[in-house]
C-alpha cells in the first residue's frame, strides 16, 4: 500500500526546474514596493494575472500580485525536470474550448500546437487487460464485451438494453447505471470513483456521476471542443508573457497573503484567487471539503534490458492511461513524453518518466466534493463575499467549483469586464468542469 504522507512532494523530483524565466524582484519579499497600488491581487495563476494583464492593458493600472508559492501559473506552471523533459508539478493539463473569446486571447501570449487528447483504459473483465478507449465508445463495448456493434444506432441499442429506467435518481451509483449499464459501470466507473473520492458512487450526490460520459460514435478523443493545443514552450511561458514585461504589474512570490496582511502596500481594490473559506478563516466557519491529489514518478528506460517494448521509447502507448479498476491504488499514469510540446533532444531520449497519481483528502485543493451540506456552506461564504468592500473574489477556488483552463480564462475577463464596468454583466453559463478525468 502507497502512504500519502503529509509531504505532498515526497512522490516528485523537485531538485531541477529549468527552462522558465523570471525576475530576481520576484524574491525580494515586501522590500523595494510602492506605497499604492490599484490592485492588490493574492494568486499568479490564471485569474490573477488576467486581472493584473487587462488591468494594465485596458486601465494603466498598476497590480502588485503575490504568491505563497516559488512560481507563477498556478496550478498550469510546467518546468524541464533534469531528464530534460517537459512536466507539469500539478498534473497533466490540457487546454481546449469552444469560447473564440478565450481562444483569441490566449494566443496573444504564445504559439500554440494542435493536440488531440485520447485517453486509454486499462481494464480487465476477466479476460485479462485490455487498453481501450475512455469515455466509453462502439471499440471499448466491442473489446471489453464482444459487442459487435457496428454503427451509432446499435451502440444505442445495445446501451438501451442495459440501462435501468430511474427518472429520479437518488445517488451517483443509479445516476450511472441510467446512463451506462451495469457492465460499464462496473468496468469503468464504479471503483475509479471509490478511488477519487474515496466514496462508493452510492454514497454521493447524483449529480457527480449524471454526466458521465458514454459515445454511441467511434470518436476516441476525449473533448470535442473546436479549439485544442497546446503550448508550444509550455504553459509557464505563456504567463510570464502576459505580465513579466509590464512595468505596470509587480510580482512577489513566497509571500503568504494571511501572514504578510498588515504589512501589504495600499490598494484600491483586493482581487483574492484563493479558497474563500481560508479568507474568512477566523469567523469560526467549518473548511470547505476539497480532494487533492499525490504524484509518484518514476523513470524508466523502457529497452534497457533488452526487452522489446511494445512502445520503442515509451512506457506506455499514449499521455494518459487510466486504471479503473481496484487492482491498483492509483488512478492513472501520465507519461509527459507523448506530448508534442516536448523539447526536441526529449523526444529522442531513450529513457522516460511517468506519474502515477493517487487521489487523497489533505494537500493543495484541487477538487470540491458536491455535496448539500458542501454547497449550504459554500452559499454562507458567498454572503459574506457578497459583503466584503474593497474585495473581489474569483477564480475556480473562490468560486468553489471545478473550473477547466478555458473556463477559468473566460471567467476572470468576465469578472475584469463587471470590475471595470461596476456593474454585473451578462456572464456565460460556463457549465460543468471535466473534473478528475
Amino acid at each position: 500500500m502507497t502512504t500519502l504522507g503529509a509531504d505532498e512532494w515526497a512522490g516528485m523530483d523537485l531538485s531541477v526546474r529549468r527552462g522558465n524565466d523570471h525576475d530576481p524582484s520576484w524574491f525580494s519579499g515586501l522590500s523595494n514596493l510602492e506605497e499604492h497600488y490599484d490592485m492588490i491581487i493574492v494568486g499568479a495563476g490564471i485569474s490573477g494575472c488576467v486581472f493584473a494583464e487587462r488591468g494594465s492593458r485596458e486601465l494603466g493600472l498598476k497590480s502588485l500580485i503575490i504568491d505563497k508559492r516559488d512560481h507563477i501559473g498556478g496550478n498550469c506552471y510546467d518546468f524541464i525536470n533534469k531528464h530534460g523533459f517537459r512536466v507539469s508539478q500539478y498534473g497533466v493539463h490540457l487546454f481546449h474550448t469552444k469560447f473564440d473569446r478565450v481562444w483569441e486571447y490566449v494566443n496573444k501570449f504564445g504559439e500554440w500546437m494542435p493536440y488531440e487528447h485520447r485517453v486509454k483504459g486499462k481494464v480487465d473483465v476477466g479476460e485479462g487487460y485490455k487498453i481501450v478507449p475512455i469515455p466509453p465508445s462502439q471499440k471499448t463495448v466491442n473489446d471489453l464485451f464482444h459487442a459487435n456493434v457496428t454503427s451509432e444506432e446499435e451502440m444505442e441499442r445495445w446501451l438501451d438494453a442495459r440501462r435501468v429506467a430511474n427518472d429520479d435518481p437518488k445517488n451517483g451509483e443509479e445516476s450511472a447505471l441510467t446512463r451506462s449499464g451495469p457492465e460499464l459501470y462496473e468496468a469503468i466507473f464504479k471503483h475509479y470513483t471509490k478511488k477519487q473520492w474515496d466514496k462508493w458512487p452510492e454514497e454521493l450526490d447524483a449529480s457527480v456521476l449524471a454526466r458521465i460520459p458514454v459515445r454511441t460514435n467511434t470518436d476516441d478523443r476525449y473533448f470535442s471542443d473546436p479549439h485544442q493545443a497546446l503550448p508550444k514552450h509550455g504553459y509557464t511561458r505563456v504567463f510570464e508573457n502576459m505580465i513579466m514585461s509590464d512595468p505596470n504589474i509587480t510580482v512577489r512570490l513566497n509571500v503568504d497573503f494571511f501572514k504578510e496582511r498588515a504589512n501589504l502596500p495600499k490598494g484600491n481594490l483586493t482581487v483574492f484567487t484563493g479558497p474563500i473559506d481560508a479568507y474568512y478563516a477566523s469567523q469560526g466557519l467549518p473548511k470547505l471539503e476539497y480532494r487533492s491529489l499525490r504524484f509518484f514518478e518514476e523513470y524508466h528506460e523502457p529497452e534497457a534490458d533488452g526487452a522489446k517494448s511494445p512502445h520503442p521509447g515509451f512506457y506506455q502507448p499514449c499521455l494518459q492511461l487510466n486504471y479503473p479498476g481496484p487492482e491498483v491504488e492509483y488512478t492513472r499514469i501520465v507519461e509527459y513524453k507523448h506530448k508534442p510540446n516536448q523539447p526536441e533532444e526529449a523526444r529522442k531520449a531513450k529513457g522516460t518518466v511517468i506519474f502515477k497519481e493517487y487521489s487523497c483528502d489533505h494537500g493543495e485543493p484541487y477538487y470540491p466534493v458536491p455535496n448539500p451540506a458542501n454547497r449550504e456552506l459554500f452559499e454562507k461564504y458567498q454572503k459574506l463575499a457578497a459583503s466584503e468592500p474593497g474585495v473581489c473574489f474569483v477564480g475556480r477556488l473562490a468560486s468553489y467549483k471545478y473550473f477547466n483552463m478555458d473556463q477559468a480564462f473566460l471567467n476572470a475577463l468576465e469578472t475584469f469586464g463587471e470590475v471595470k464596468g461596476k456593474g454585473v454583466l451578462k456572464r456565460t453559463e460556463l457549465g460543468e468542469g471535466d473534473g478528475p478525468k
